[in-house]
């Protein structure tokens, strides 16, 4: 492997950290000042994608992967919000992709844009929880800005909602609906005799 190589590989890395900077801007319409970041979005996005594979019998490994890579094209366009996608055209994410690793090893480049291009195409069932997960994780954040005192997130509740495929992304979207955000704090009930 050549030091190009390895730099090339270094730059996707440096680059990626951006996205722990970049906000998602669409909530700023909801009236939230400073909200997550697409890093920490991600993030999340990856822990619901390993938990829908597990309920789904999909590979957990192979959705956290494109769940990591999904917005990763956001250095580059950044995070475009909904209503901004009706006047604005973006090349498609694999483009994005093949620019941000085209100088990368070969087997990382064969290894992200093959994943960055099954999440886009949306068809296997990986992709399809993977997708999930994200709407998911956007329903979820909603319903925890609902919570901080942001009035204004039902729109992103009900399109996240709308677009979930699986049966299992909706049974939890019907728990986080129903849920609070807090209850993890309060420990579980002991059984008696302990």
């Amino acid at each position: 492997m050549s030091d190009d190589h390895n730099a090339a590989a270094m730059r996707f890395i440096f680059e990626a950290g951006v996205l722990k900077r970049a906000a998602r801007t669409g909530w700023w319409f909801a009236g939230v000042k400073h909200p997550e970041s697409i890093a920490e979005h991600s993030h999340r996005t990856a822990l619901i994608g390993m938990v829908l594979a597990a309920m789904e019998g999909a590979d957990p490994a192979r959705v956290t992967m494109l769940c990591v890579l999904h917005d990763t094209q956001e250095t580059r366009i950044t995070d475009v919000p909904h209503i901004a996608k009706r006047y604005l055209t973006a090349v498609p994410n694999a483009t994005v992709t093949a620019d941000q690793v085209a100088d990368c090893p070969p087997a990382v480049i064969d290894t992200i844009t093959a994943a960055v291009a099954e999440y886009e195409a949306g068809e296997t069932l990986e992709a399809i929880v993977a997708r999930d997960a994200d709407k998911l994780e956007c329903l979820v954040q909603a319903v925890e800005y609902r919570h901080q005192g942001v009035n204004n997130v039902q729109r992103w509740i009900d399109s996240s909602r709308a677009a979930l495929k699986t049966a299992s992304a909706h049974r939890l979207a019907d728990a986080a609906l129903t849920g609070q955000p807090l209850a993890w704090l309060t420990p579980p009930r002991q059984p008696e005799g302990h």
